[in-house]
């Protein structure tokens, strides 16, 4: 291969994978100047190495610049200070770092590496001034062109990888904080890896939703939480959790959202399970909910189906605390809520019959409108019995209370709150069950006497019949 051959190789391996080609030939020429320093230079030698870039040929030099002559005293401690490094490295002593601090500043003062003295640089260049930089060119052996080529090679083969894990890097950097559509490829314990195309991605236990089963060649939508360089090349760490999910996935399926005219201002989430989302527009034509929902709950439904059936609840954003957090306890019906502003904390008045309602299943309902609007939240049935949204109210059995809702109160209202997922199967109280039994069993002993009744009436009319006869 010639020598324009070879340029034209390394230049279009460049365009192929976006790197530069100045960069290319100045790592060549660093690890060329490392190797020539390594095997045929002094540590006194500055080396550096020029390779001609249309005939391939380099040189290497000893590059030095020109200070002022320094007095004896200070090239006496330069010369103390080599035999002391070279008594460190043999004895591997550990000095203070007061005294390494001082042998720095020595050090910058004047460096016999890459600096040399006017006096001794007028033996190599007459003229010279302070400032110059005087290069000393130094014989190339001939066995050094076979390494020359050696570390070429590894240089750009070197520099190929890192220029592809940057560009992956930079790709998916900027998607972070996106969701994607990606396949699930395997399990390994409990992490899941994705992949993306071109890369694989980590789904910790902590960003997978417990009730999914993530079978390889399932196709998902994950959302990118962190993007970070590493040696190996990046690494991306997906989710399925999190709740900026919901709001991506909102972006998507809603265009007002998309185009900013409705706003969400808050997500709370209990990841497989339920998520409210609070929403708001200054635009008084546009119904944000309603928007949200579509027409017969067709584009929140394609939502819900993503989150395999986790539901959502829409509410109404507000700036006032009462109404924000008498909307985030829907579906439940508020009496009354009293706020202070100072702990932070709101106090909700509900009927009897709404408090299971307003707590929700094992305390969901709470907790989820604690989390969206920021306050405490304690619940108070109109009869005195009270609920905070930070007891353990998984302790509770919410199905005990009585409820006597009519049929209004169980239809949701929609402008207030949806849920399109599996409609939670409330179970009767028992004591309405009990009741029932009863009434069923009252209704058995009537249909009893009355048929015996019956039978005594055929019979008395057989034998008045006989009589007659």
């Amino acid at each position: 291969m010639s020598e324009t051959q070879v340029l034209e190789a390394i230049k279009q391996i460049c365009d192929e994978k976006g790197i530069a080609v100045d960069s290319v030939f100045e790592t060549i020429e660093a690890a060329l100047a490392a190797a020539y320093r390594k095997d045929y230079g002094n540590k006194m030698q500055n080396i550096k190495v020029e390779f001609d870039r249309k005939s391939t040929d380099f040189k290497v030099f000893d590059e030095k610049e020109v200070v002022e002559d320094q007095p004896e005293e200070v090239l006496e401690e330069i010369e103390k200070e080599e035999k002391t490094e070279k008594d460190k490295k043999d004895n591997t002593v550990n000095k203070d770092s007061g005294e390494d601090s001082e042998g720095v500043e020595e050090k910058t003062k004047f460096n016999p590496k890459t600096q040399i003295q006017i006096s001794d640089s007028k033996e190599l260049k007459k003229g010279a001034k302070i400032g110059d930089i005087i290069k000393t060119e130094l014989k190339v052996p001939g066995d050094f062109g076979r390494m020359a080529a050696q570390t070429a090679k590894q240089v750009i083969t070197q520099k190929i990888r890192e220029a592809e894990r940057d560009t992956l890097y930079t790709e998916y950097k900027q998607k972070e904080g996106e969701i994607i559509m990606a396949t699930v490829q395997r399990r390994e314990g409990r992490v899941v890896l994705i992949d993306l195309g071109r890369l694989t991605a980590i789904m910790p236990s902590e960003e997978q939703i417990d009730r999914e089963r993530y079978n390889p060649g399932d196709h998902v939508k994950v959302y990118i939480l962190s993007v970070t360089q590493t040696t190996k090349g990046p690494e991306i760490i997906v989710s399925r959790s999190h709740p900026n999910i919901v709001s991506k996935l909102f972006e998507l399926e809603i265009p007002e959202i998309a185009a900013g005219t409705v706003e969400i201002k808050g997500i709370s989430r209990e990841s497989g399970a339920r998520s409210k989302v609070a929403v708001f527009t200054d635009q008084e034509s546009i119904d944000p909910i309603g928007s949200c929902i579509g027409q017969r709950g067709a584009r929140v439904h394609t939502i819900i189906s993503e989150l395999k059936g986790e539901k959502i609840d829409i509410i109404l954003y507000d700036e006032d605390p009462t109404v924000f957090i008498k909307n985030a306890l829907s579906p439940a019906k508020i009496l009354e809520i009293k706020t202070n502003e100072k702990t932070k904390e709101a106090l909700a008045t509900v009927a009897e019959d709404q408090l299971s309602l307003a707590i929700g299943k094992a305390g969901q309902n709470v907790r989820l409108a604690a989390k969206l609007t920021g306050w405490k939240i304690d619940i108070v049935s109109d009869k005195g019995e009270k609920v905070t949204a930070e007891s353990d109210i998984k302790n509770e059995t919410v199905d005990e209370k009585p409820e006597k809702n009519t049929e209004k109160d169980k239809k949701v209202d929609m402008v207030n709150t949806v849920d399109i997922g599996q409609k939670e199967k409330k179970e009767k109280p028992a004591e309405k069950k009990e009741t029932k039994e009863k009434d069923k069993e009252e209704k058995k002993e009537k249909k009893t006497i009355k048929k015996s009744e019956k039978k005594k009436d055929k019979d008395d009319k057989k034998e008045k019949d006989e009589k007659k006869k």
